[in-house]
């Protein structure tokens, strides 16, 4: 069958629940109550939840083959506890597990032979890296389903993903399970993708380097969603917390993009007091941050709030007074942990208030302006973040759909070749976002305004600024390199991108050459 985008989408997928295809970004609310746990009762005989090892913890909680095990991914490539965790699990002879971690970087290539050897036999998690590697090789029965973070939140609310045991890296903790990002060496700031987990898992161990005087202050993960405690020498490399690169670009090009996705949002008449503003940390959105922050000052514009992934860059405008507070579900560098732990006026924020579609109103809807990037656009600018131009699923959802879906305005940025590969095709490989909730374009050719947004088209046209459609963009690029030609697929489906409501937005194949 054919969800509304015109992808073809199987009516049944092996280990899949049932097929629900994408019917639009505002168009599906599912019937149903928000799943919870049974009730526990722990009495005051029990003064201490810390085990000796992770060992005694898995047998405790009673972990067996078959089970869904979950992590969270804050301290990013410096996270030692998936490794260690499904290491021991595998020694100890645990079989058949799904794997939910909310991300996987590079640093978890160690999971590899645990999933070769059926420890781990189905995965539902972002990827990034190696992993993602293995999956496009088609090793798995099962396909791996992927998410964006408040359509993770929703499917654990909702029920669609059942955590049997989350296990949690806590930076510091105390004796009875109360759980902070902001000390120890390990210190990663916000743990707000883990609260869905630590909330709704059936059980709950928190693995921690640093155990603290109880009771800890502040508290992020409290005491009541904490099963046990396991004391290990170190759960991750402070090094590998901070996200790629955090720095603003110096190319040329990458400034130019950067300077028009600016003056898009200064003509948009969105960039007055009580502007809010997300971007990622990449080169291109740090130089839009900027190039807006000199706007602020320079109009004395006091803003809301800045979202999402916290870089220093946002903590410097929260101490200028350019924002009023800053909603933290990640931090993406060490001065924003620094920030969260001493600013009162720096909040830490859980996914499912971040960017969950079916609560009583996610963060995301109040958001006015939003910088994305994105692997491939197309005509209908939809946008895919998940595949490479070969196949490969090496790349996570993030935050893309659930921004884009309430940002007022939404711009992706980027160059529109990457080496020699178009960002702009006529179809994306895989679509990620649908291009509905995609405002603009904008490459170092200029800005392309999607057709839908009549008002931001005359506005940037009154502003002289330089706009181009999809079709002018697509045909510089293949006069620049050529038209690519179709890339060959296996009908093996190896990913399902669900949308943040938990339809099927996509399906990915597997390439006939990996």
């Amino acid at each position: 069958m054919k969800n509304s985008l015109g992808r073809e989408i199987p009516e049944s997928i092996k280990g899949y629940k049932p097929v629900v295809p994408f019917r639009g970004a505002f168009n599906y609310t599912p019937e149903g109550k928000y799943h919870t746990r049974k009730i526990d009762a722990t009495y005051p005989t029990k003064q201490t939840k810390v085990m000796n090892s992770i060992e005694d913890a898995i047998r405790e909680v009673e972990l067996t083959d078959g089970m869904t095990v979950s992590f969270h991914h804050h301290l990013r490539n410096g996270d030692y506890v998936v490794n260690t965790v499904i290491s021991t699990l595998s020694k100890m002879g645990i079989k058949d597990l799904k794997l939910a971690s909310t991300a996987l970087f590079p640093i978890h290539r160690d999971i590899i032979p645990f999933i070769k050897d059926g420890t781990i036999t189905r995965i539902e998690s972002s990827l990034n890296g190696p992993v993602g590697r293995l999956i496009t090789e088609g090793f798995l029965e099962y396909p791996i389903v992927l998410r964006s973070h408040g359509g993770r939140a929703r499917a654990i609310y909702s029920g669609d993903l059942e955590i049997d045991v989350a296990f949690i890296a806590a930076p510091s903790a105390d004796i009875y399970g109360n759980i902070s990002g902001l000390y120890g060496p390990s210190a990663c700031g916000s743990l707000g993708y883990a609260f869905s987990d630590a909330r709704h898992a059936k059980k709950v161990i928190a693995i921690t380097d640093t155990l603290l005087e109880y009771p800890i202050s502040p508290i992020s993960i409290p005491q009541t969603e904490v099963d046990i405690m396991v004391k290990v020498d170190q759960i991750g490399d402070p090094k590998g917390i901070v996200s790629g690169t955090t720095r603003i670009t110096k190319d040329p090009t990458r400034l130019k993009i950067a300077e028009m996705a600016a003056e898009l949002i200064k003509v948009s008449g969105l960039l007055k007091d009580g502007f809010s503003f997300q971007t990622g940390a990449g080169g291109i959105s740090l130089a839009v941050a900027k190039f807006v922050r000199d706007t602020l000052r320079e109009k004395k514009i006091k803003g809301s709030f800045g979202l999402g992934g916290i870089t220093g860059y946002f903590v410097d405008m929260l101490k200028e007074g350019l924002f009023r507070t800053l909603l933290d579900v990640q931090c993406f560098d060490l001065e924003a942990v620094k920030s969260l732990r001493e600013n009162a006026a720096h909040q830490e924020i859980s996914a499912d208030f971040y960017a969950n579609p079916h609560n009583k109103g996610c963060i995301v809807n109040m958001l006015d302006t939003v910088i994305l990037g994105a692997t491939e656009i197309d005509l209908d600018f939809n946008v895919n973040v998940n595949t490479e131009f070969d196949g490969a699923l090496v790349h996570g959802i993030g935050g893309h759909q659930d921004t884009a879906a309430g940002a007022k305005l939404t711009i992706v940025v980027s160059p529109l070749l990457r080496g020699r590969i178009p960002t702009v095709a006529e179809r994306v490989l895989t679509v990620t976002t649908p291009g509905e909730t995609i405002d603009a374009f904008v490459s170092e050719y200029g800005i392309a305004v999607n057709p839908r947004r009549e008002e931001l088209i005359q506005r940037a046209k009154e502003a002289n600024l330089p706009l181009i459609t999809m079709e002018e963009l697509l045909n510089i690029a293949n006069k620049l390199v050529g038209k690519p030609d179709p890339l060959p697929l296996t009908n093996k489906i190896i990913g399902i991108i669900e949308y943040r409501d938990g339809t099927v937005i996509d399906v990915v194949r597997a390439p006939e050459k990996v």
